[in-house]
């Protein structure tokens, strides 16, 4: 039977049809206040690649802020495709898009090439060209899913923790070495101070409160801050009320091949990325990401960069911030992070509005994504407890991804003197890590993976070899075992704090 019949029928237990959390609708109040605490964790992510770009191009005040702003409805129609779906577009998983980062080196290069304006155009077209070659590819990339058994998945999302923390640190201390302020004992011990507060909120506030202890943080620090001279609010002053990007308002589509291959590689990376949040994410909801979901996530990724390069943005990728997030809170819904795409959307349309968001001073984010970014590598390690690490191959798989991956986050400087279409890969620790595991677990296990926890390549119904993995036995809490797929067997034993976490949501 098909894949997408077999997934349509999830979920169905004695001819009732049971629900997961990730499809839970939660009341609007939380919706919203979980929305705008995924909103605080990427802000910073998706203003600062606009920002970079648009201070290389030099733009005026009311240009850069026309790019800031295309970025933000960008992201959020990008994350309502992926939350929400349409057709075999979008995860449907709690899943954030934005501007990926690993665009901003490609783009400066382009720009230093070329005046303004030809420049942008020359950026959109390439962009543009680049999301429906991803939109195209989706359905093959996807297939690599069948490479990702535990002992890769556990290594890669692991990566995608500790690839983080340098972010985490740059907003603590500044990202220009240069400048009076930087590693200030101001910075840090706004840093330091936040860190502690989400780390004592999380563990002693309860039910809806502790799922927005990390939003709380955030509020009491920029608080502590204020009377400091620490926040900036001077983004008041050149913010308008409300602005509607148009398509091409800020430059029409251009066409050049040398750019366009270089977009198309950072786009290649972006999915590959995608991919492994897609992974960690189904593991972290309990809901393994197969390879149909993988397609529609891409898909989604394909078109929202499509889309962005039509209203002024660049190239939409996952947030892996975010993916923290949901191990921080256990709050799984994907309608919260539709939440997150509508506010986005807001933003986008109210630049006055993302003004506020603005407000959070880089330090006290900093400390705050120092726990977010610990969840993510926490809940690799977690999903590593799966593969038999007793097996001496099997931690020389872990050994040599994670050096390999660790070497653009110690140094980032490492491959300086490689061609920039290989830097493009070589500098992202999650991207090198990943192709290190993959090729390290097919040399020493072949296609069986660790042997361990591998998923099926197809998404039939009838249990082949190896698909008890795909939800399994001891992840799955009581609500979720009907959730994950059909099961062949009786309905396995329920982890012991089953119950707790139960009682926590429902909270």
């Amino acid at each position: 039977m098909p894949l997408f019949i077999s997934r349509r029928n999830r979920g169905t237990r004695n001819g009732r049809q049971d629900s997961h959390p990730v499809d839970e609708v939660l009341p609007p109040g939380k919706l919203l206040a979980y929305g705008v605490q995924h909103i605080a964790a990427m802000y910073a992510g998706v203003v600062a690649p606009p920002l970079i770009i648009g201070q290389a191009l030099g733009l005026d005040p009311l240009r850069m802020t026309l790019l800031i702003g295309a970025s933000l409805l960008t992201a959020g129609i990008a994350t309502l495709l992926q939350a929400v779906g349409v057709w075999r577009v979008g995860a449907r998983m709690p899943f954030v898009n934005g501007v990926t980062f690993g665009s901003v080196a490609p783009i400066l290069a382009i720009v230093a090439q070329h005046d303004q304006q030809q420049a942008l155009s020359i950026v959109y077209g390439s962009v543009l060209i680049a999301g429906i070659l991803a939109f195209i590819a989706a359905p093959y990339f996807s297939r690599l899913v069948r490479f990702f058994p535990p002992l890769v998945n556990g290594t890669v999302i692991t990566l995608i923790g500790l690839s983080l923390f340098p972010v985490a640190i740059g907003w603590i201390a500044g990202n220009d070495s240069e400048a009076a302020d930087f590693a200030s004992p101001l910075r840090v011990g706004l840093g330091a101070g936040t860190f502690v507060l989400v780390l004592l909120l999380n563990r002693f506030l309860k039910g809806f409160w502790n799922r927005i202890a990390l939003l709380i943080g955030l509020v009491i620090g920029t608080l502590v801050a204020w009377p400091l001279g620490a926040v900036d609010s001077s983004t008041f002053a050149q913010a308008p009320i409300f602005d509607v990007p148009m398509p091409f308002e800020l430059a029409a589509p251009a066409f050049s091949l040398t750019a366009t291959i270089s977009i198309c590689i950072v786009m290649l990376v972006a999915m590959m990325e995608s991919t492994a949040d897609m992974i960690a994410l189904g593991e972290i909801v309990d809901r393994p990401a197969d390879e149909q979901t993988i397609a529609a996530g891409l898909r989604a990724d394909g078109a929202g960069s499509a889309l962005s390069a039509v209203f002024g943005g660049f190239t939409c990728s996952a947030f892996a911030q975010n993916v923290g997030l949901v191990a921080l809170t256990r709050v799984k819904s994907r309608f919260v992070v539709a939440a997150a795409g509508g506010v986005l959307i807001m933003l986008g349309l109210f630049p006055i509005v993302g003004a506020v968001v603005s407000l959070v001073p880089q330090p006290v984010l900093g400390g705050a994504a120092l726990v977010l970014f610990g969840s993510v590598a926490s809940s690799g390690m977690r999903t590593l407890g799966k593969a038999d690490l007793g097996n001496p191959l099997n931690s020389l798989v872990v050994a040599g991804a994670v050096g390999v991956g660790m070497i653009p986050i110690v140094s980032p400087d490492f491959y300086e003197h490689f061609p920039a279409a290989l830097r493009t890969v070589l500098d992202s620790g999650i991207s090198t890590g990943c192709l290190a595991a993959l090729a390290l677990n097919l040399l020493f296990n072949g296609t069986r993976g660790s042997g361990q926890g591998e998923q099926p390549a197809s998404g039939a119904d009838e249990a082949p070899e190896g698909a008890a993995a795909v939800v399994p036995a001891d992840t799955a809490e009581p609500e979720e075992v009907g959730a994950g797929g059909t099961q062949a067997g009786p309905v396995p034993t329920p982890r012991p704090n089953s119950v707790a976490q139960d009682t926590e949501r429902s909270g």
